[in-house]
């Protein structure tokens, strides 16, 4: 059943894939939404002052990711073994103005000798509103995720994906790490911090300019004050993560101490 469903997602693929310009860049993007139902055969993950994922046999291409994301990164290095993209993120304030002293985070990306993604890594201050352990888990859950044709987007099913037992993080620590909110919404039963970071991107594609700009939006529990879901578009890609999808239920997490 699961090769059937396989071939069965590769036809809708190429079937979408016919209708679209530059279909070759979707292309390697859906082979590697394929590996994903296999993630321990195609990824692997390391995570100490960042966070990485490793590519085990890459199919995006540098050009693919800049046709998808619209968007070049701040700066490239080269490598022994490639070359090195890093997207730099730094945090504005309402008049559009970099805070002083700068806080900013990055994203980057390594590419081998043929020109495909090796690794992708996310920077510590990221990881302060995605916890390794609910990014890796969002990472895994992407196997059995729903491909909205329209939007462009995956959307992974809640009752699908691994659940944890890693702790949340609290809104005094995040505030410590990212500082005040631009905008803070008051719901019936969370808050919803807004930031806004700016992509120090070079050479923006004409009418994608807003993709430049990163709204952060991070949603605390009142009773627990705990991070539940952060959402932002990140250099094109947009990141949605609803945290208790991933959380053990409370009698689960006794039983597992």
């Amino acid at each position: 059943m699961h090769k059937i469903n396989r071939f069965f997602r590769l036809v809708l693929a190429f079937a979408l894939l016919s209708t679209m310009t530059g279909c070759l860049h979707w292309l390697h993007a859906y082979q590697t939404y394929l590996q994903m139902d296999e993630f321990d055969r195609y990824f692997a993950v390391t995570s100490k002052e960042d966070f990485t994922v490793h590519f085990k046999q890459p199919k995006l291409l540098s050009e693919d990711f800049v046709s998808l994301a619209k968007l070049h990164a701040s700066s490239e290095e080269h490598t022994g073994d490639g070359k090195r993209w890093r997207y730099w993120f730094r945090k504005i304030d309402k008049d559009s103005k970099l805070i002083a002293p700068e806080i900013s985070f990055y994203l980057d990306l390594a590419f081998n000798k043929e020109d495909k993604i090796t690794d992708w890594t996310f920077s510590n201050l990221f990881l302060q509103i995605a916890p390794p352990e609910f990014l890796e888990a969002s990472f895994r859950s992407l196997g059995g995720a729903e491909i909205n044709e329209e939007k462009k987007q995956l959307r992974a099913k809640a009752d699908q994906m691994e659940k944890i037992a890693a702790l949340l993080p609290k809104k005094a620590t995040v505030i410590k790490q990212l500082g005040e909110p631009l905008e803070i919404t008051d719901e019936e039963k969370q808050e919803v911090y807004l930031y806004h970071f700016r992509l120090d991107a070079k050479d923006i594609e004409e009418g994608y300019e807003d993709r430049a700009l990163s709204e952060v939006r991070l949603m605390f529990d009142k009773t627990t004050s705990e991070l539940i879901k952060m959402s932002g578009r990140f250099a094109g890609l947009k990141i949605s993560i609803n945290y208790r999808n991933f959380q053990e239920e409370d009698d689960k997490k006794v039983a597992g101490m």
